[in-house]
């Protein structure tokens, strides 16, 4: 998620200090006028003040300045991510959003609540969460080489700084165990489907025979996920991957395909070229997560601040 997760942090600060915090915040004034238009998408007033409002929960300065400046930084980065087809997924957006409710103890109506008080709302929560969710692939998509790899002399110099040394790390051969559950039937059988893909796990066979095994069960699907390092593993499936031994199953998850689980097919230590970029990248994104500026970022936003028509109304 690149530097959201800072954002989330700082953020999750205030939340967790009290909601009574909040009302010591000035609610945010509905949008009256436009404000500023940036290449023909128009910025409210009402945008700049949630975004205003969004600085102060961070602990941030929040003048009106300030916010206008990220609203027009953040206008502009989603026309790039629109133009490079790099915006992430309405559901990962949704996952994401989730996942910080939950790690504060809330669920999405009390995140709601709490962003209604405090001036910002949820909806600019969730498009501040898809841009800098999408941002870093259209970073990378432009300064990472074709299909936003890293570059051969990129990658040699890392491994020079790297002491000459290629990182090591855990590449996994993964299966996807998917017991479906219509949308309709969801509340009525989750736990009945639920029950039936823990029972599955005992008598798993492994993952040259799962589709034969699926196929003596109703509504299972088997997919294969391939190769994937350690750093690319998914943030909901990493802790129970990590617990699983080589051709074991992981633990089952309730997703919006209906119960799933993980087999393993393959587990071994690698420490080749891709795997050795997959570290770096993962290490630069690390970077990123802690609050540091890629210089990358500032350079492209820049870059499209230089092409843009930015209209003061």
């Amino acid at each position: 998620m690149g530097g959201i997760h800072s954002v989330m942090r700082g953020f999750a600060a205030v939340v967790v200090a009290g909601g009574l915090m909040m009302t010591a915040l000035p609610p945010a004034q509905a949008a009256s006028q436009v404000a500023v238009v940036v290449n023909d998408v128009p910025i409210t007033t009402g945008d700049i003040a949630k975004r205003a409002a969004f600085l102060r929960l961070q602990r941030q300065k929040a003048d009106k300045n300030t916010a206008r400046e990220q609203m027009i930084d953040e206008a502009l980065k989603r026309s790039e991510i629109a133009r490079l087809r790099a915006s992430v997924s309405a559901s990962d957006v949704e996952a994401a959003v989730n996942r910080f409710a939950g790690g504060n103890k809330m669920n999405i109506k009390q995140l709601g609540q709490v962003l209604d008080q405090a001036g910002v709302g949820i909806e600019h929560f969730r498009q501040y969460v898809a841009v800098q969710m999408s941002w870093p692939r259209a970073v990378s998509a432009r300064y990472g080489g074709s299909n936003g790899r890293m570059s051969p002399a990129d990658l040699v110099k890392r491994m020079m700084d790297n002491g000459g040394k290629k990182p090591v790390t855990t590449e996994y051969f993964l299966q996807q165990v998917i017991f479906v559950i219509p949308e309709s039937k969801r509340k009525s059988i989750v736990g009945k489907r639920q029950a039936e893909a823990n029972a599955s796990r005992a008598g798993f066979p492994g993952c040259d025979g799962a589709k034969a095994y699926a196929a003596t069960m109703r509504d299972v699907s088997i997919r294969p996920l391939g190769r994937m390092m350690a750093q690319e593993l998914p943030a909901d499936w990493k802790p129970l991957i990590e617990k699983a031994g080589d051709g074991l199953t992981t633990g089952t998850r309730v997703t919006e395909r209906g119960v799933e689980y993980l087999a393993i097919c393959k587990k071994r230590e690698v420490s080749d070229d891709l795997a050795a970029e997959i570290v770096f990248r993962a290490e630069d994104l690390g970077k990123k997560d802690s609050g540091a500026e890629d210089p990358n970022s500032k350079k492209y936003v820049e870059e499209l601040r230089k092409k843009a028509q930015i209209l003061d109304k």
